[in-house]
């Protein structure tokens, strides 16, 4: 289900966002569209990002020995 939103800008700005994607045979609506899914994505890159950033450098930590597979999976 699509749903209709409202936005303000300049007009000089609108109208050359619609020259280019006329001249790139689409419409302001499919680029919002695309950007707004685009928006709404990098959140989660940068979570993504976070998370394999911390585990990199919990790989690092010293435990100071080694645990057995019993001693991991101990509750």
């Amino acid at each position: 289900m699509l749903r209709n939103i409202t936005l303000s800008a300049d007009e000089a700005l609108i109208a050359r966002a619609r020259d280019k994607a006329l001249s790139e045979q689409t419409s302001l609506n499919v680029e919002f569209r695309k950007w707004l899914d685009q928006y709404a994505s990098s959140r989660d890159d940068a979570a993504v990002t976070r998370f394999r950033q911390v585990m990199q450098d919990l790989s690092k930590v010293d435990a100071g020995r080694s645990f057995t597979r019993d001693e991991m999976n101990e509750r």
